[in-house]
């Protein structure tokens, strides 16, 4: 599947969509088939801050436990409640229904390192 345009991806295998001074992330696509049958969903509180390439939550399948990493710095402004009762809808719509959490963006010159979809996509192609 190709990533949707319109984003912005990260070497993680996370997903933002920015609208204004808000960023919302999620799994992709390759993440959550390379997971499986997702179980459990740790997100952090509103309120709490993330930072580029550290883990701001935890997601665990029947194969692994795996870190969600932060792809800028901000602040926690909400989360899909949604997912954390259901995770495996990030199985079943990772570009959609499962986002993860929404930020309010820090510094958005970091957005301009995270990859557009065209690259993300050769870089999928070649991991």
């Amino acid at each position: 599947m190709s990533a949707p345009e319109g984003r912005k991806y990260t070497q993680t295998h996370e997903w933002v969509s920015i609208d204004g001074d808000i960023a919302t992330f999620g799994l992709t696509d390759h993440a959550q088939s390379e997971l499986g049958d997702i179980t459990y969903l740790e997100l952090p509180d509103v309120g709490d801050p993330v930072t580029a390439g550290e883990s701001f939550g935890v997601v665990e399948s029947v194969k692994a436990a795996s870190d969600v990493y932060s792809p800028i710095d901000g602040e926690v402004v909400e989360i899909n409640a949604a997912a954390v009762d259901g995770p495996e809808v990030i199985n079943a719509s990772p570009y959609e229904a499962a986002w993860l959490v929404k930020v309010r963006i820090a510094d958005p010159a970091q957005l301009e390192s995270l990859m557009d979809t065209a690259a993300y996509d050769e870089y999928e192609a070649n991991a």
